[in-house]
């Protein structure tokens, strides 16, 4: 039997993993139990286990302008050191990254061979790890890109637009960046789905299906807990100015599940009224 490490484990995805492994051997280390930018530290950790699954990772998106040293030891040093550690161990690896290592000025959705252009700090970082974890674990090695995750173990946009039909009649988001919400749960259970598979390494696009924006998102949850989504209006991005730009078409095109000759994962509409169902955007 397989004996997995969960780096990142306490995080929302960390834990949606853990669930996703349950009945399995499994080592979950949070931040406070394992530093993935001391190389020792990660080849020790790594010792014994066949499988390893990077959930850590620096994703204060702004403060990584003002801190691309801090974002990249986590995202890039620590990412390679877990890749080293596997490949000396002979152990796979996935590693998560993001849409953010593309510039979203694209119309289609990017391939998962797109070339990086990334145009935030916290892109360059993401970028740069999953160079590493690719260089330094060849064929054993899984880059899962994701984007517009939300769960029940974290803060993210799902939650927060529920907070806010609670403390206010209307409110606005912006209508001008689309892309995937993606729930953690599926993200978790696709991850061990490839990972049961025979599929290859290399890069998969790790997205719930089809596209909306922000706004429409923002109304979806609403619509499927029951409350009126007329309370929120559309804006532009030029009412949220923030340090870190925001890729303004963030679609993941999921062909490398059909190569690998798995089904993709399913529309995001679905997975959020699934969500819903299941309580797992209430405080």
């Amino acid at each position: 039997m397989s004996r997995y490490l969960v780096t990142g484990a306490t995080g929302m995805l960390g834990t949606d993993l853990q669930a996703a492994l349950e009945g399995r051997e499994v080592t979950a280390l949070g931040r406070g139990d394992l530093d993935i930018t001391d190389a020792d530290a990660v080849a020790d950790a790594v010792a014994g286990h066949d499988v390893v699954v990077n959930a850590a990772a620096y994703t204060k998106v702004d403060d990584a302008e003002s801190h691309e040293d801090a974002a990249y030891a986590v995202n890039a040093t620590g990412a390679g050191n877990l890749a080293a550690a596997a490949a000396l161990h002979g152990a796979r690896i996935v590693q998560y990254s993001t849409d953010y290592v593309f510039d979203g000025a694209a119309t289609v959705p990017y391939a998962e061979d797109t070339p990086h252009a990334p145009i935030s700090a916290y892109g360059r970082t993401k970028a740069a790890g999953e160079r590493l974890v690719l260089e330094r674990a060849g064929d054993a090695a899984f880059v899962i890109r994701t984007a517009w995750l939300y769960g029940a173990h974290g803060p993210n946009f799902a939650r927060t637009m529920l907070r806010l039909a609670e403390s206010k009649d209307t409110w606005s988001v912006v209508d001008d960046q689309v892309g995937q919400p993606t729930w953690t749960a599926d993200l978790a259970a696709k991850t061990v789905e490839l990972l049961d598979s025979d599929a290859p390494g290399g890069v998969y696009h790790g997205t719930n299906g089809g596209r909306t924006s922000w706004f429409g998102f923002a109304r979806a949850v609403l619509e499927e807990s029951g409350l009126d989504p007329d309370r929120i209006t559309p804006t532009d991005s030029s009412a949220f100015v923030r340090p870190a730009p925001r890729p303004a078409f963030s679609v993941l095109g999921h062909d490398g599940w059909a190569r690998a000759g798995l089904a993709p994962m399913r529309p995001w509409r679905d997975a959020l009224a699934a969500a819903v169902r299941s309580g797992v955007l209430s405080d």
